[in-house]
């Protein structure tokens, strides 16, 4: 084993650097926290994340591991090049969007989770069923993140990529234990500059190395391999839009990004540091794209890497650590790594985080243990750390390609809970019953397509299905028909058919009451449904139109949503700042 000292040192600095700043800013929530609300200000770092570091932990969490390593990757591979590096954009629009739409009316309401409205208007029943796809976007993401970081310990350490991805988990488990969102919050901060400062001192040097061909000439012209500006064929198209609306409309419903979104200090305030995010997202894509093109302009036959090159290694995924690595001095390039390395690790705490969040809030305590306390919340999310990291792991050591675990991460995302926050948050009279079906629906639909990155080939083989070579093993079909949107789409109609034929057929009396066994049209408030006494304080809503419930007082209970506007349908998009109640 071939053991890189300074590399080595590089990363453990950094490390520490990283620790450091979690354990302070830990430190810091305690100290400014009590211990009755111990669990929240975990989720949502006490809603009084300011401007500055609230849009840097909006923007490094998506310019990760997987977001620098995957446009590289996109931008080197042949055939695919510039015009297939959808993630910078599509990000930066799906943050856009989300600061136009949706950052204010989840602010304002004061939701603790991006699952509160549907457990809100669908019952807990249906906010446990909407968790699964939830939960599975972030373990995808998380993967993503622990792939990227194992990469790059591979190459500076030369050790094996599952030995790298395994340790690099372990330390990202333990980091996310040291503090809630103020820990991940500041330590973002690091990571961005880490990542700003460790790749652009890289570049100028790999562009200088005499095994380089000017990118300009090589963006256009093939010397070494397919120019990296890439192109579209014409075939490809619909397949080309159908991933870009997924990026962009599926990287909006994610509790990775609501939870910064839910702890900015006023609604305002969210919506500003979702469009500092947008652009945060491209200008932080402008090395990870430069550096994929030197990967595609060099002769790697006049580097110590040699040949074959990278792609015929099938370690396309590396080609960013491998660039700094083999075509940057050994201290720019240990520099370089080290800060990358740092980097990634902290994105993962987010993502587990958030998974971990949504569980204990949504599931453990709302749906299963009302009465639970604010130190029990606390221990089930640290437990849930562990069992999703070690899930996320898993999944870094089988996925193939880091750029193909950002679509698998928004996959379900996209086609069942993006039309379910439609529905719940614009389009009054959707239902339970209509929730059940779109999300059969859709989950249906996108499984019926296939999955090549997992090998799963497609019940339904829609126009312009192909036998597809290039992901290992045996050939598996590949769509271009737009078919995730399509199921998306579907999904949404479905929601709203079903919804409003169940109103229809409840209040016009074609239905008795008693079949309307979800309580979601007859009694809509009922004690499954609604129960307001559990979710916010009783004495801050008006109860008069509410059918009888069995109030239960508890102060954790009262403690689930802090916002005492959070269920007033009258006024949705009324601004609340917590700090500005308090």
């Amino acid at each position: 084993m071939n053991v890189h000292v300074g590399g080595i040192v590089a990363i453990v600095l950094f490390y520490l650097l990283i620790l450091c700043v979690g354990i302070w800013a830990a430190w810091k929530s305690k100290n400014t926290g009590t211990d009755q609300d111990r669990s929240e200000a975990i989720m949502v770092g006490g809603r009084n994340i300011g401007l500055l570091v609230g849009g840097f932990t909006m923007t490094a969490t998506w310019v990760g591991g997987g977001y620098i390593n995957g446009t590289a990757e996109a931008v080197y591979l042949p055939g695919y090049g510039l015009a297939s590096a959808q993630a910078p954009f599509g990000y930066a629009l799906s943050l856009v969007l989300g600061g136009l739409f949706f950052a204010k009316p989840m602010r304002s309401r004061g939701y603790v989770t991006m699952l509160d409205p549907f457990q809100q208007i669908y019952g807990k029943r249906m906010g446990g069923l909407l968790f699964i796809p939830a939960l599975m976007g972030e373990m995808f993401w998380s993967a993503a993140v622990l792939s990227a970081l194992g990469a790059t310990l591979s190459v500076i350490v030369d050790i094996n990529i599952n030995i790298s991805v395994v340790i690099s988990a372990v330390i990202a488990i333990f980091y996310t234990l040291v503090g809630g969102l103020y820990s991940v919050a500041y330590t973002d901060v690091v990571q961005l500059f880490c990542i700003f400062v460790g790749l652009w001192i890289s570049i100028p040097f790999a562009m200088l190395n005499p095994a380089v061909t000017d990118i300009s000439i090589t963006a256009s012209h093939e010397v070494y391999q397919a120019p990296w500006l890439g192109s579209i064929n014409t075939e490809d198209i619909f397949t080309w839009i159908d991933n870009f609306l997924l990026l962009m409309l599926g990287g909006i419903p994610w509790q990775v990004y609501f939870q910064r979104v839910l702890s900015a200090s006023s609604a305002t305030y969210a919506q500003i540091l979702s469009f500092l995010a947008a652009f945060g997202c491209i200008i932080m894509a402008i090395p990870s794209v430069l550096i994929g093109a030197i990967g595609a302009s060099t002769d790697w036959n006049q580097t110590s890497y040699g040949l074959p090159d990278p792609k015929n290694r099938n370690e396309t995924d590396m080609i960013l650590p491998i660039v700094m690595q083999h075509l940057c001095p050994s201290y720019i390039s240990f520099f370089g790594l080290g800060a990358v390395s740092a980097a990634v690790m902290s994105s993962a705490d987010s993502s587990i985080l958030s998974a971990s969040s949504m569980f204990a809030h949504n599931i453990y305590h709302l749906a299963f243990r009302q009465e639970a306390t604010d130190k029990e919340i606390v221990w089930v999310m640290r437990i849930t750390i562990f069992l999703f990291g070690g899930a996320a792991t898993s999944m870094a050591l089988l996925a193939q390609s880091i750029y193909g675990l950002w679509y698998l991460s928004s996959d379900l995302v996209y086609v069942i809970i993006f039309p379910q926050l439609i529905s719940v948050l614009f389009i009054k009279g959707t239902n339970t019953y209509g929730s059940i079906a779109g999300y059969i629906i859709g989950l249906l639909l996108r499984i019926s397509g296939g999955e090549p990155y997992l090998h799963l080939q497609p019940f339904i083989c829609y126009p312009g299905c192909y036998l597809e070579h290039s992901f290992g093993g045996k050939p598996v079909y590949a769509q271009r028909f737009p078919f995730k949107t399509m199921s998306m789409l579907f999904s949404f109609l479905t929601n709203l058919g079903v919804s409003y034929l169940a109103k229809h057929l409840f209040e016009s009396g074609i239905l008795p009451p008693k079949l309307d066994f979800l309580d979601s049209v007859v009694s809509r408030h009922s004690k499954e449904n609604m129960d307001k006494t559990i979710l916010v304080n009783h004495d801050n809503i008006t109860l008069s139109e509410l059918v009888h419930v069995n109030p239960k007082h508890s102060a954790s209970h009262n403690a689930a949503f802090s916002n005492k506007e959070a269920f007033d349908d009258t006024e949705p998009n009324t601004e609340f700042s917590k700090s500005d109640n308090d």
